[in-house]
């Protein structure tokens, strides 16, 4: 059997045992040590400890537990619902305030930090039962609530572009630029339809109840700065020093990390159990994606020392299509893989597959990786397998998952169409990048 045959069928069987349910990291270790030793003998023991060294040196892959622990302090502090709050009563006259409220929460948040589990959850627990009070309609509330929380994703600074950077060869600086404006895009077309569709139908979104406004000014401006002050204040110690170049991710999320930590001390938000419960999640969740991104890597040296990879993009070059059919083709490849699984194979297992290709067609990496980035957003918004729905379930068990399926579709629309804005005008994703750097 040639080399290239025993790559392929090692990829082949690293994705029935994943779908099958056996550990990723630790399936990609067995099946690359397995097809390496079949191919390249011993030499294959050397390979990975190269590998493994070479993601320990990388430096950038150190903001990970940075970010995830501002996330998850956050989350165990209750800031956003304080956020959440102050927004609702600034909108509480306008007609789908609580969609609203909802959005612009999960953009402001997701800037802060990029942990989609948390921002749906959250949001759920805060907004859920507002929106029943006011008789909002439960399948644009639970898309409202999903999709928002998936901006998490996307926009800086998220785990997943700094995981993203070393795989694909670009700085997650750049990473982080090239997102803000297709973030925010996305965000402006999910306000703009829920606003469309309540001033159309107000019977979706209806202005809150008089018994749930403001009694005066003074206490909308006072929920407001008390609600977004905080918030800011991380955004501008993370994502604000890294677009002022500054500092380096890492660098950023420590001080962003340190930012949060002393905001929760002030509002007295900080337990010892919180602080407790938001260390263990930084590191069960770090060590599994950086045990992945070790794992991967091994996998992806053996898979193209064996000339696999190579061979798959000879073969869709050969097809004879422009770039941009096969700039599609991959992004739908990779689509219709994120319904089962998560961004964390796909970036470490298919788009290295997919890297020598992209490099001959002659695409612009940073473009390739920002395109990629939203298409596995979509891909929480997809279902059957959409984690976002279970994520909402859990929090709102009464909305029927029938329900939260067709909202999620709705916007799952919207993301396609953000997607194809961004093919038709890469300068929303490269014009900021070439402006700071």
């Amino acid at each position: 059997m040639s080399p290239e045959a025993i790559g392929f069928l090692s990829l082949g069987i690293l994705f029935v045992a994943i779908f099958i349910g056996f550990p990723i990291a630790f399936t990609l270790i067995a099946v690359a040590l397995g097809a390496g030793y079949i191919a390249l003998d011993k030499q294959v023991f050397y390979l990975m400890t190269l590998q493994v060294f070479s993601v320990m040196k990388e430096t950038t892959l150190a903001a990970v537990p940075f970010f995830l622990f501002m996330g998850y302090l956050l989350e165990q502090a209750g800031l956003m619902e304080r956020l959440f709050r102050g927004v609702q009563l600034l909108l509480a006259r306008v007609r789908g305030s609580l969609y609203l409220a909802v959005l612009i929460t999960a953009t402001i948040f997701a800037a802060a930090t990029g942990i989609v589990g948390s921002s749906v959850t959250l949001l759920g627990v805060m907004a859920a039962p507002a929106m029943k009070r006011s008789g909002y309609d439960v399948r644009l509330s639970a898309g409202a609530i999903a999709a928002g929380g998936t901006l998490g994703i996307l926009i800086p600074p998220s785990v997943m572009l700094i995981v993203m950077g070393p795989v694909v060869g670009v700085p997650a600086t750049y990473l982080f630029a090239a997102a803000v404006f297709p973030g925010l895009l996305l965000s402006g077309l999910y306000i703009a339809y829920t606003l469309a569709r309540s001033y159309l139908n107000p019977r979706l979104g209806p202005p809150l109840p008089p018994d749930e406004r403001a009694s005066s000014v003074g206490e909308v401006v006072k929920e407001l700065v008390f609600g977004i002050a905080p918030v800011m204040v991380v955004i501008l110690a993370t994502l604000g020093v890294i677009l002022a170049g500054i500092a380096t991710p890492t660098d950023a999320g420590a001080s962003g990390a340190a930012a949060v930590l002393v905001l929760t001390l002030a509002y007295r938000r900080l337990t010892w159990a919180k602080l407790r419960i938001a260390v263990y999640s930084t590191l069960r969740v770090s060590s599994m994606i950086l045990l992945l991104v070790a794992a991967s890597n091994f996998f992806g040296a053996v898979f193209s020392r064996l000339g696999s990879a190579n061979l798959i993009a000879e073969a869709l070059l050969g097809l004879q299509f422009s770039p941009a059919v096969m700039l599609v083709l991959m992004l739908a490849i990779i689509f219709v893989l994120a319904w089962p699984l998560e961004w964390v194979p796909i970036i470490l297992i298919v788009v290295p597959i997919f890297l020598p290709l992209v490099q001959k067609l002659g695409i612009d990496l940073l473009w390739f990786s920002t395109l990629v980035a939203v298409c596995l957003q979509t891909a929480w918004l997809s279902p059957p397998v959409a984690l976002s729905a279970y994520f909402l379930k859990g929090v709102v068990p009464d909305w029927d998952l029938r329900d939260i399926y067709a909202g999620m579709l709705q916007f799952m629309g919207l993301q396609l169409l953000g997607l194809a804005l961004l093919l038709a005008f890469p300068a929303l994703a490269l014009w900021l990048p070439k402006v700071l750097f």
